[in-house]
């Protein structure tokens, strides 16, 4: 009997992953436990091994293909010789997972401080998915199309519908996506500027063996609602996650992340636990809201890929750049991140942060939760997060050698290590 290889799905941040490589040739025998792909996800490659001892009968996906956890990637069948009907065997274990929400085109954003409006779909759309969208209420332009040339269809309309009835609700008319993992005390995760939850991809596994983690993509992340307005303001960026809440949460915030958590500590200190603040700002740099700006720019005029490729040098350390595999592996997935993000959320998100920008740095000395700051040393974007932990009264502060501003990635033990040992302190 036939046993399926599938594209995992590896903690609560991957929707898909990109087939690196197959180390044995089909026809091949392969014993269980032994590796037999090697995939690329959440930024990282992972080896997958075999389900079952046999023969590696049929590849369904080749070296280089990107597909959707779920995907029917390969079969096993215990002998070369014994009956397969390879259609048969996809049509019954090929299982995809409903694609990540995509960011809609959006004009240029010409103003950092004003959103611009959002225009209709330029993606090629079906009939019946366009009626579909309509009757149930969907914004098309907010579907990843998996037909061909990209084409919405009435499945990829389904299915979208179908996840954004996971969605939290948080205020009125508006309701968030909050992926979930483990059991435990409350953790919330509070990913930074332009990017979803994905950042904390490579601290999951290791936190959701001891508490219950609750990721959330702000308002206009991913599948999120996106409400019309000029700013994303960082007190009802707070409020939302204190809607969230059903008991007392320690919050885990990174880069804008850690401004929400700020925030919250200190408007509704009786239901946060404790912080970790990693890369924290109380007042945004000349050269943070500079990147910020382009960021938008680039956004509303040109690709995802095109996005991931100028926050690169802005993100990770000279080290980590100069190895090549890495650099393109980490590109491709800061691109599959930023195609969550429409240019619209940045501009608003970019509003909020600079008002924001340094009210509160005199309220610093407020916060009475538990706090740990992290720190990376080549930080060139929020390069003040030590002063940030001397204001905090008993504050902790570790600071990671060499890394830049994207420490969750680029040190992804390190930040790991700290936050379950903050979380154990706890």
């Amino acid at each position: 009997m036939a046993v399926p290889v599938a594209m995992p799905k590896l903690g609560m941040t991957m929707y898909e992953g990109r087939v690196v490589s197959w180390p044995r040739p089909v026809g091949a025998r392969v014993e269980k436990g032994e590796v037999v792909l090697v995939i690329e996800s959440e930024k990282a490659e992972v080896e997958i091994e075999a389900p079952a001892s046999g023969v590696l009968r049929h590849l369904y996906v080749r070296e280089d293909e990107t597909v959707p956890s779920g995907t029917l990637l390969a079969a096993i069948t215990a002998t070369a010789e014994e009956p397969f009907d390879a259609d048969a065997f996809r049509q019954q274990h090929d299982r995809p997972a409903p694609a990540p929400a995509a960011a809609p085109p959006g004009r240029p954003a010409t103003a950092p401080a004003a959103a611009p409006p959002r225009r209709a779909t330029e993606a090629p759309i079906t009939p019946a998915a366009r009626a579909l969208a309509r009757q149930l209420g969907v914004d098309p332009a907010r579907v990843a199309g998996t037909g061909p040339g990209g084409r919405v269809t009435r499945e990829d309309v389904e299915a979208w519908a179908a996840r954004r009835r996971d969605l939290v609700p948080v205020a009125d008319g508006v309701a968030l996506e909050v992926p979930t993992e483990g059991a435990g005390d409350p953790v919330v995760l509070l990913p930074g500027f332009g990017i979803d939850v994905s950042m904390f991809a490579r601290q999951v596994a290791g936190l959701a063996t001891g508490w219950r983690l609750r990721g959330v993509n702000p308002r206009g992340v991913g599948l999120a609602d996106a409400p019309d307005a000029d700013v994303y303001d960082i007190a009802t960026a707070a409020a939302d996650i204190a809607a969230l809440l059903d008991a007392p949460a320690h919050l885990v915030g990174a880069s804008l992340g850690a401004a929400v958590a700020i925030e919250l500590a200190l408007a509704r200190p009786a239901v946060v636990r404790s912080l970790t603040l990693i890369t924290p700002f109380v007042e945004a740099g000349a050269r943070l809201l500079a990147v910020i700006d382009a960021w938008c720019r680039v956004a509303g005029e040109a690709s995802p890929a095109a996005v991931a490729r100028l926050v690169l040098p802005w993100m990770f350390s000279p080290a980590y750049l100069a190895e090549d595999a890495r650099r393109e592996r980490t590109v491709r997935g800061l691109g599959a991140a930023a195609a969550r993000v429409p240019a619209s959320t940045l501009v608003r998100a970019a509003a909020g942060m600079r008002s924001w920008s340094g009210s509160r740095r005199a309220d610093l000395p407020r916060l009475s939760a538990p706090t740990l700051v992290i720190v990376a040393e080549g930080d060139l974007l929020t390069p003040d997060g030590e002063l940030v932990a001397e204001a905090i009264p008993g504050a902790g502060c570790l600071r990671i050698p060499g890394a830049g501003h994207a420490v969750t990635l680029e040190a992804p033990e390190a930040v790991g290590e700290a936050i379950r040992g903050h979380l154990r302190g706890r």
